[in-house]
């Protein structure tokens, strides 16, 4: 009484289809594939911008460093 064999599957397979129709059944397929392909595309567009914002963010430090590097330090006025 462990698991299940392929008979018993088909014929909850069978069952499914009687209840919902074939119709049904292949909207909800298309939907859920739908809802993939979008959640897909919005994971790579968020790696996009999280790759732009980390550059962004480098270049800004890049920036900081060049910037502290020029001025002058106060040491080498005093005299």
């Amino acid at each position: 009484m462990g698991t299940f064999s392929i008979w018993h599957w088909l014929i909850v397979l069978a069952i499914v289809i009687l209840v919902f129709g074939t119709k049904k059944l292949r909207n909800l397929g298309g939907d859920l594939g739908g809802a993939i392909k979008n959640f897909k595309g919005s994971m790579a567009e968020g790696e996009k911008q999280a790759d732009k914002e980390a550059a962004s963010a480098e270049l800004t430090a890049e920036e900081e460093d060049k910037t502290a590097s020029q001025t002058p330090s106060r040491e080498s006025h005093k005299t």
